[in-house]
C-alpha cells in the first residue's frame, strides 16, 4: 500500500506530501492518522527549522475530506471520527513554523489545513473553496472560525454560504494567501522562503509565533503586554547573546536553540 504522507527533507526543511493523487489527496481517516504522526516525528527532531506541507501531483493541494467516509455515518460516528487530537488544531499551534505549498485544489477540509498553517503560499494555477454548503453541511475543521479571522467575516459568509470557488488572484485579494508565484516557480520559491526561515533560531521561532497567535485570542492590549513579556524573556537565551554579537562582529550567527 502506497504510503499517504511523503516526507522529504531538504536541508532544516521538512516536506509532508499528502500522497492520495487519485483521489485529489483528500483527506480520510488514515491521512489524519499518518500526518498526526508525521508531526509528531518532526517536533523532536532538532534538524527540522521548518515544515511545508502539499498534495501530490499537479491538480490539487488538498480537495477536501473524503466523502465517502460521510455515506451512513451518524452523529455519533462522526463525533468519534472527529475526537482529539485533530489535525487541524495541531497543525495551528505547531512549535515550528508550518507553510501551505498550494499547487492546485484547496477545497473543504484542506482549505482548512491550509489555514491551520502559519501561512500559505499559492500557484498562480489554485483554486479555493469551502464548499461543503453544497453537500448539506458545513466547514468541520475550524472553517468558519479560522476563514473569518483570516480574511474578515463578509468574506467568509460569502464563501461558506454559496460554497463558490475563487482563484489565486482573489485569495491573495482578500488575504487568504500571503504569496501567489506561478506554477513553475511554487516549490523553488516556497524551499527558498521556508530555508530561510528554518535558517533562524529555533527558540525565537517558536516564541515569535507563540506571540502571534496570541493576538487571535487577547486584546490588544492584552497582548502588547504578552508580547512585552516575551520579548524580555529571549533576553536569557543564548540565542539572543550570540544573536546580538554575530551582528557587532558582521558575521552570520550560529544558533543553538537555547
Amino acid at each position: 500500500m502506497a504510503k499517504t504522507i511523503l516526507v522529504e527533507r531538504e536541508g532544516r526543511v521538512a516536506i509532508l506530501t499528502v500522497n492520495r493523487p487519485d483521489k485529489l489527496n483528500a483527506l480520510n481517516d488514515q491521512v489524519r492518522v499518518d500526518l498526526l504522526a508525521a508531526l509528531a516525528a518532526i517536533e523532536t527532531d532538532d534538524s527540522v527549522g521548518a515544515v511545508v506541507i502539499t498534495g501530490a501531483g499537479e491538480k490539487s493541494f488538498i480537495a477536501g475530506a473524503d466523502i465517502g467516509e460521510f455515506a451512513g455515518r451518524t452523529p455519533f460516528d462522526q463525533r468519534h471520527a472527529m475526537r482529539s487530537p485533530r489535525i487541524f488544531d495541531i497543525m495551528s499551534t505547531f512549535p515550528k513554523p508550518v507553510i501551505a505549498m498550494i499547487n492546485g485544489f484547496c477545497l473543504g477540509g484542506g482549505c482548512e489545513l491550509a489555514l491551520s498553517c502559519d501561512f500559505r503560499i499559492a500557484s498562480d494555477k489554485a483554486r479555493f473553496g469551502q464548499p461543503e454548503i453544497k453537500l448539506g453541511i458545513i466547514p468541520g475543521g475550524g472553517g468558519t472560525q479560522r476563514l473569518s479571522r483570516l480574511v474578515g467575516v463578509g468574506q467568509a459568509m460569502r464563501l461558506i454560504l454559496s460554497g463558490d470557488m475563487i482563484d489565486a488572484a482573489e485569495a491573495s485579494r482578500i488575504g487568504l494567501v500571503e504569496l501567489v508565484v506561478p506554477a513553475d516557480e511554487l516549490r523553488a520559491k516556497t524551499l527558498e522562503l521556508a530555508g530561510r526561515i528554518a535558517g533562524m533560531s529555533p527558540l525565537t521561532l517558536k516564541i515569535a509565533k507563540e506571540s502571534v497567535r496570541a493576538s487571535e485570542k487577547m486584546s490588544i492590549e492584552e497582548g502588547v503586554t504578552y508580547e512585552r513579556d516575551l520579548f524580555c524573556l529571549c533576553f536569557s537565551s543564548a540565542d539572543k547573546e550570540e544573536g546580538v554579537k554575530a551582528f557587532l562582529e558582521k558575521r552570520q550567527p550560529q544558533w543553538t536553540g537555547r
